[in-house]
């Protein structure tokens, strides 16, 4: 009875962490990734460039009328930059952003037709 009771525990608790493991989706452009609502966000800064990837379910998402927003915060400091729309399934900051290891970024991005999606990223 006890080798049930271990097993069902074991099972339960494999199960509960499984919708949100198998819904991240990997980073394919070597930036962090994660999800909120039915979406992926991949948010990547290579030379002073900061973009916004947005996937469902591995399949880019158009964001071509797209809206949003990029708040750093770093300590106490706090920066805000417009999201523009580009190429494909990008959205691209409009002004230059440092981000630096400690950094916590959140996007808030509204694609059209929907609500608003809130996004929280951690700089490693």
């Amino acid at each position: 009875m006890k080798k049930l009771a271990t097993m069902m525990a074991l099972g339960l608790a494999l199960a509960a962490g499984a919708p949100a493991i198998a819904h991240e989706s990997p980073a394919r452009h070597g930036g962090i990734v994660k999800s909120a609502g039915d979406l992926s966000f991949e948010l990547v800064n290579k030379e002073g460039r900061t973009t916004l990837y947005v996937d469902d379910h591995g399949k880019a998402v158009a964001t071509a009328d797209a809206t949003g927003t990029l708040t750093v915060l770093k300590g106490t400091q706090k920066s805000e930059t417009a999201l523009a729309p580009g190429a494909d399934n990008t959205l691209v900051a409009k002004n230059a952003v440092a981000l630096e290891a400690g950094n916590k970024v959140v996007a808030r991005v509204t694609l059209p037709g929907k609500q608003p999606v809130s996004v929280r990223f951690a700089v490693k």
